[in-house]
């Protein structure tokens, strides 16, 4: 299926071609189209180009008004104010438009794929091996898991990358106790769930930083084994490849309960980079953008001072000859540029750690593994929060864990879907529940921009009104049911038919969906999708409420009404599906 030129660009196109005509000299110029409240566009460019050519703005639209070739798509065209221009559409054009996107048999709607994809790698979901995985843990999830979406929509090649924390100075901490303390892992991993398993390695994390923290002899003991961790000690190595199963397990499981695809092949941890540390530092120093300092080897950058004025390096290497997160970070930037041939790097990270990314990124422009053609983004998230606006806490004022936060939004979402049910089995009802608990905390944490902090709210997140996922699954599921009632009467396009104003306010709306998706996965803005369909599940309750559908005055008018329900559902099936969450058929 060939992809379908939207309404807005086939204005754009005859307002440039007119444009042209009525100033030459001025090129290919941009009309600037957006949409308006006082007709269906507006174009603003002409009085910018008018007091460039010095000619009268007024006359310049009137001559572009006279130049347009309006054909069947454009029913009105006037001259507004100083200059602008306000369109109208034709209601034959609405509906041929939304017809060819209807027969689009790939799902797509018509969205055209990028004219020119490239390879993205994509860090997200960064999980810790040997412990559990809290609230802070979902925004890098939930964000990264919807721009994969969007860009691989768009066609862009996407590589994607779970950095899991499975390398350093915490593992040898962990072996060491573990080995001086070997009743303390009481379990069979066979049988226990992995999230019993990993509550257990979390115990015993805890635990060993307590004695690390406390016990000087001990800490000697740990920092050896992480020297025999690194130098591949076979007993070593076998301990923490343990830790490293049994974490992955549960990874997965929680994955899961977030209805996320987490490919083994895609986790590519610390410990990925390690035999290419040393080649990272001599690359560095040979070619002076690191130096030793102290000891250590570091780079320093004349932007980036402490609050005592003396500059901040990033430390690539200890001075005792250990590797940090810089290291490790380079090497994963060398081996995503020139080993996966990636031209965009985007980084789904906490925002607290933007000056470490903005220090790593220039390091590597510095090296010259980043540049012009190579670029690398942090798609930095803000903090959840708690209904008092403070960080996310239990009531004991511990990290809230992950599952905990997610079985409790099934509950809620499961409660809702009860009261609303209409014979639905409770097997249904618990499927429901879940797709519904899981899609409330993804669209709220998408419904913000990734950068602000937004406040944990389940209550606000399950309700049937404002701007909620529950909201739109209703919409899906309500266009469903009204598609089931109308039996063998099929949706089918009438062009010929006037259109009421609901009916055009839904058609233009549903004319945007192409436009969306490639802004949103343009700018790495999954907000940009949630706001747009939040609008389209608005517009199509505004028509429900003022176009009957099966009551409608005429056979054409029922088909007609029930194919624009028809392309809302699907619109808003697969906007939701860029975003991972479902839709289901009845709730």
């Amino acid at each position: 299926m060939a992809s379908v030129t939207s309404l807005s660009d086939s204005v754009h196109q005859r307002l440039a071609a007119a444009l042209s005509a009525a100033l030459p000299q001025a090129g290919s110029a941009d009309p600037l189209l957006r949409r308006s409240d006082r007709a269906d566009f507006q174009a603003n460019g002409i009085l910018a180009l008018a007091k460039k050519a010095k000619a009268n703005p007024r006359e310049l639209a009137t001559q572009v008004v006279a130049r347009v070739e309006s054909g069947e798509l454009l029913q009105d065209i006037e001259v507004s104010g100083p200059g602008f221009l306000n369109i109208t559409v034709s209601d034959k054009a609405i509906t041929e438009n939304l017809s060819a996107r209807y027969a689009d048999d790939t799902g797509r709607l018509g969205v055209p794929p990028a004219e020119h994809p490239g390879t993205t790698v994509i860090d997200y979901a960064q999980p810790n091996v040997a412990k559990e995985m809290h609230v802070g843990h979902l925004r890098s999830a939930v964000i990264g898991d919807a721009v994969v979406q969007l860009l691989e929509f768009t066609g862009e090649n996407v590589v994607r990358r779970h950095h899991i924390g499975d390398w350093g100075t915490q593992f040898g901490m962990l072996i060491q106790y573990l080995d001086e303390h070997p009743h303390e892992l009481d379990h069979d991993s066979a049988e226990v769930s992995g999230e019993e398993a990993m509550s257990n390695l979390d115990r015993l994390y805890k635990a060993s930083r307590k004695l690390f923290d406390s016990d000087e002899e001990f800490k000697t003991r740990a920092r050896r084994r992480v020297v025999d961790l690194q130098a591949g000690d076979e007993k070593t190595l076998a301990m923490w490849q343990k830790f490293v199963d049994e974490s992955k397990i549960y990874f997965f499981s929680v994955f899961e309960k977030l209805d996320m695809e987490i490919r083994d092949a895609d986790i590519v941890g610390e410990s990925g980079y390690n035999d290419m540390l040393a080649e990272t530092c001599r690359l560095l120093e040979e070619s002076g953008v690191a130096v030793r300092s102290e000891g250590a080897l570091c780079v320093f950058f004349d932007d980036i001072k402490g609050p005592d004025g003396k500059p901040v390096p990033l430390i690539v290497q200890k001075s005792d000859g250990g590797y940090g997160y810089a290291a490790t970070d380079l090497s994963a930037i060398r081996d995503r540029v020139f080993h996966l041939k990636a031209d965009s790097l985007i980084y789904v990270v906490d925002a607290r750690q933007s000056l470490h990314f903005k220090m790593v990124f220039e390091t590597a422009r510095k090296a010259g593994w980043l540049n012009d053609d190579v670029k690398a983004y942090q798609l930095a998230f803000g903090t959840v929060l708690g209904k008092d606006g403070k960080p996310f806490k239990t009531r004991e004022g511990e990290t809230v864990r992950l599952v905990d936060l997610l079985d409790e939004a099934i509950d809620r979402a499961s409660a809702v879907v009860r009261e609303k049910a209409q014979d639905l089995s409770e097997e249904e009802i618990a499927e429901r529940g879940a797709q519904v608990g899981v899609g409330a905390v993804k669209y709220a944490d998408l419904s913000t921009s990734a950068n602000r902090d937004y406040k944990f709210d389940l209550d606000q997140m399950v309700s049937l009104n404002g701007d909620t996922s529950v909201y739109l699954q209703y919409a899906y599921a309500r266009i469903q049911s009204i598609l089931r009632k109308a039996g063998e009467v099929r949706p089918a396009a009438h062009p010929e038919l006037e259109l009421h104003a609901a009916e055009r306010a839904l058609g233009l709306h549903l004319d945007a969906f192409a436009e969306t998706v490639t802004e949103a996965a343009r700018e790495y803005a999954p907000h940009k999708m949630t706001a747009y369909l939040y609008q389209l599940a608005s517009l199509y309750t505004t028509f429900y409420d003022k176009c009957p559908v099966l009551k409608a005055e005429t056979p054409q008018q029922v088909e007609n009404r029930l194919f624009l329900c028809d392309i809302t559902a699907r619109t808003l099936h697969r906007g939701m599906s860029l975003l991972g969450i479902r839709t289901p058929e009845r709730l």
